[in-house]
């Protein structure tokens, strides 16, 4: 007997609606698994209690399977429809960039053009030139050649020279060509600076002068070395010349011995009628002589005065004191041994007037 209703003989009955629903969520979870990380996501959230929720549409879920089933739902779609809008409606306008379109031609080219390049220099001004004159025989009709000047930062096609900049001439259909010229400012008053075309003989003439470097008057002199020795910043100081020496001092006679060579010469002694000269106001020693003693007194000034005859400590009835010892022991003994030679006898005493 043949079944025109339900399921057929083997099948296990035909399913609910229950069991559909189970089915269709099932494989919504494997295909989102497969398309769609909860790492990612930035609506999916779990709780403190274990459950899974939708920051958007704020429903919980049982498990990551339910969660992915919602997304694939027409709640979750229409939600995410509808922050879209709303966010592109508060964001601002922002302006397009204007991009300007450049159509490319493509032509065939046939080749370099021919030219000519001559070196001038005009010795009133002091400037040196360059005359270029390049021929377009076969250019394109109603057409001028165009030339421009790059710098070595733009081209590509040697290594970089701030030395050097290129001047470049184009016209259809020959090859662009380009000459390596000094990097000097060009000078582009109106009678050195001109370019001309000449449509019978085809040849297109150009002539650039360049501007002279001014001379640097106002460059700073390199400053002085100092007087301690010291250069510039990171210039090692030079060293400094050693001072003079003076020659060493000659060594003392030893004790007991005559110094070697005519003595000191002392003093000139004083015009007559001239008071002696004045003691040294300091306190201390005075210093010795080179020849290690002391010059002889000077004599007493001779004259007719009242002081002529008068000798210290004669009229007080004592002996005169004898100077104070200077210098070391030995000098000390052999001044008291040249002082005895010179010095003069003891006058007799008084007489006794009681």
């Amino acid at each position: 007997m043949d079944r025109e209703w339900g399921s057929k003989p083997g099948s296990g009955g035909a399913a609910s609606a229950q069991n559909e629903a189970i089915d269709r969520r099932e494989r919504l979870r494997r295909l989102a698994l497969e398309t769609i990380d909860l790492a990612k996501d930035p609506y999916f959230m779990r709780n403190h209690l274990g459950s899974y929720e939708c920051k958007l549409c704020l429903t919980l879920h049982n498990n990551e399977g339910n969660y992915l089933a919602h997304t694939q739902g027409k709640r979750h779609q229409t939600n995410l429809a509808k922050r879209a809008a709303r966010e592109a409606k508060d964001a601002p306008a922002q302006p397009q960039p204007h991009k300007r379109k450049v159509n490319l031609r493509k032509t065939v080219k046939i080749g370099r053009p021919g030219y000519r390049v001559t070196k001038q220099f005009d010795p009133e001004m002091k400037q040196r030139s360059l005359l270029f004159q390049i021929e377009y025989p076969e250019i394109e009709d109603n057409t001028k050649p165009r030339h421009r000047f790059m710098s070595s930062v733009e081209q590509r096609v040697q290594s970089f020279d701030k030395r050097y900049q290129y001047l470049l001439f184009a016209a259809e259909p020959y090859e662009i060509i380009s000459f390596k010229v000094p990097s000097t400012e060009i000078d582009k008053s109106t009678p050195k600076f001109f370019s001309h075309w000449d449509p019978d003989s085809k040849m297109f003439t150009l002539q650039l002068y360049f501007k002279t470097k001014p001379p640097e008057t106002n460059k700073p002199q390199p400053a002085p070395p100092a007087a301690n020795g010291t250069g510039a910043p990171g210039v090692p100081p030079r060293p400094l010349p050693p001072p003079p020496q003076a020659p060493p001092p000659p060594p003392p006679p030893p004790q007991g011995q005559p110094p070697m060579g005519n003595p000191p010469r002392g003093p000139p002694p004083p015009a007559p009628g001239s008071l002696p000269p004045p003691p040294p106001m300091s306190n201390g020693p005075r210093p010795m002589p080179p020849g290690g003693t002391l010059p002889a007194p000077p004599p007493p000034p001779v004259g007719g005065g009242s002081m002529a005859n008068f000798t210290p400590g004669s009229q007080m009835g004592r002996p005169p004191m004898p100077p104070p010892p200077q210098g070391f022991q030995g000098q000390q003994h052999m001044q008291m041994q040249q002082g005895q030679g010179h010095r003069p006898p003891p006058p007799p005493p008084p007489p006794n007037m009681g």
